[in-house]
C-alpha cells in the first residue's frame, strides 16, 4: 500500500479496522522516522532519554560529542531553528549545507547553499533485520567541493532521477554497485578491519534510529515495514544517516537492479507471510532463519531486553567486550550475536 492509503486505512474518520487474515507494508505512523525532521528530532530526544537514565551509550568525550550516538550530521529545522542555524554557520562561513525538503524524494527540492543571503527569505518565520543485496550510488560526475559547482546536481546527488539526465549516465550499471563490491574494493584498499568496522557502524546505525522512534511508532500487530536508509559515507570512512525511505523504490533501471528487488520483495513477503499462507496477526513475528533469505537480523527486542543497555554497548564496534564479543574463532567476522 502507498503511504497516503496506510494513513487513510488508520485514520479515525474511515472507522476501518483490519481483520487478523491482513497485513500491511507500512506503521500507522511510520514517518516518525521516514520524514527528515522527525527522525533526527526523536534521535535528539533518543539521546537526551539515554544521558537522563545514566545509560553508558549516552556517553560523550572531552569536546562533548557522544562517543556512540554522533551518527547524524549537524542538522537545523527551517524557519523554526533558522537562529541557531545562522549560529552555526558564521564558526565556519566556507562550509557548504544541503537543504533537504522534509516530506519529498527522488532528489526533488534538494539544493546546496554556501551564503546565508541563499535563505535569507526563510528566516521571516521565526526485531530489526538488514538486507545484505543493498546497493550504493555514486554521481557521474567526479566530486569537488569548488563553490563553482554548486548548482551543478551531477556532482552532488547520487539519485537516479537526477543522475539519469547526465552526459555521462551508464544505462548498463546505472551508476551503482552492490555492497558485496563496495566491501571487496574497500578491503583491498583500506584493509579488511577497517571494512568490517565501517560495516558494523552501518547495522549500529539503523539498530538505534529503530530504538530512538520505538516509544513514538504505533506498533501495530497487523504491521511491517521494508525501510530504504541512505546512509553517506565520508572519506574517513565514517557512515552518516541522511535520511530513512518509507517507500524505497521497487522500479528497476538495470538488470542487476531488477533481480536485486525481485529477491528483495521475495525474501521480504516470505517473512511477513511465511509459506504463501494467508496472513494471521497472531503469529509469533520471529521467523526461522531459514526463511529469512538475503536477511539478517541486528537486533531481537526480546533477547536485548533481558541484558539491557550493556549489550548494545558491548555491540559497539571497537569496543572491550569479553567472550560474547570477541570475533568468532578464526573466521574475522563479528560474532553472531553482536547485533541481537
Amino acid at each position: 500500500m502507498s503511504v497516503q492509503t496506510i494513513r487513510n486505512v488508520f485514520s479515525v474518520e474511515t472507522g476501518y479496522r483490519l481483520s487478523d487474515d491482513q497485513i500491511v507494508n507500512h506503521f500507522p505512523n511510520h514517518y516518525e522516522l521516514t520524514r527528515k525532521d522527525l527522525m533526527v528530532k526523536n534521535i535528539k530526544r533518543y539521546r537526551k532519554e539515554l544521558e537522563k537514565e545514566g545509560s553508558p551509550l549516552a556517553e560523550k568525550d572531552e569536546n562533548g560529542k557522544y562517543i556512540y550516538l554522533d551518527f547524524v550530521p549537524v542538522t537545523f529545522m527551517l524557519p523554526a531553528d533558522y537562529n541557531l542555524f545562522v549560529e552555526e554557520f558564521r564558526k565556519n562561513p566556507s562550509s557548504t549545507w544541503i537543504m533537504k525538503p522534509c516530506g519529498k524524494a527522488q532528489g526533488k527540492g534538494i539544493f546546496l547553499i554556501n551564503k546565508l543571503s541563499q535563505i535569507k527569505k526563510w528566516s521571516r518565520d521565526s526485531k530489526t533485520s538488514s538486507y545484505k543485496l543493498g546497493f550504493c550510488r555514486f554521481c557521474t560526475v567526479k566530486y569537488t567541493p569548488s563553490t563553482s559547482e554548486l548548482d551543478n546536481m551531477f556532482v552532488h546527488l547520487t539519485n537516479v532521477a537526477i543522475q539519469k539526465h547526465g552526459d555521462d549516465y551508464n544505462h548498463i550499471h546505472g551508476g551503482k554497485w552492490t555492497v558485496s563490491n563496495l566491501r571487496l574494493y574497500l578491503e583491498s584498499t583500506r584493509g579488511k578491519e577497517v571494512t568490517n568496522k565501517l560495516f558494523d557502524e552501518i547495522h549500529w546505525i539503523i539498530v538505534q534510529s529503530l530504538k530512538a522512534v520505538a516509544p513514538v511508532m504505533n506498533n501495530d500487530k497487523h504491521c511491517f515495514e521494508c525501510y530504504g536508509y541512505d546512509i553517506i559515507i565520508d572519506d574517513k570512512l565514517k557512515p552518516w544517516l541522511i535520511e530513512v525511505n518509507a517507500s524505497p523504490s521497487l522500479t528497476s533501471s538495470t538488470a542487476n537492479d531488477r533481480i536485486l528487488k525481485y529477491n528483495l520483495i521475495n525474501d521480504t513477503l516470505n517473512i511477513a507471510v511465511p509459506n504463501g499462507e494467508i496472513p494471521d496477526c497472531k503469529w509469533n513475528k520471529s521467523p526461522p532463519k531459514e526463511v529469512l533469505g538475503n536477511y539478517e537480523v541486528l537486533y531481537d527486542e526480546e533477547m536485548a531486553q533481558s541484558d539491557g543497555p550493556e549489550r548494545d554497548l558491548r555491540s559497539r564496534p571497537g569496543q572491550s567486550t569479553g567472550t560474547k564479543g570477541n570475533r568468532g574463532r578464526d573466521t574475522g567476522k563479528p560474532a553472531l550475536t553482536t547485533w541481537k
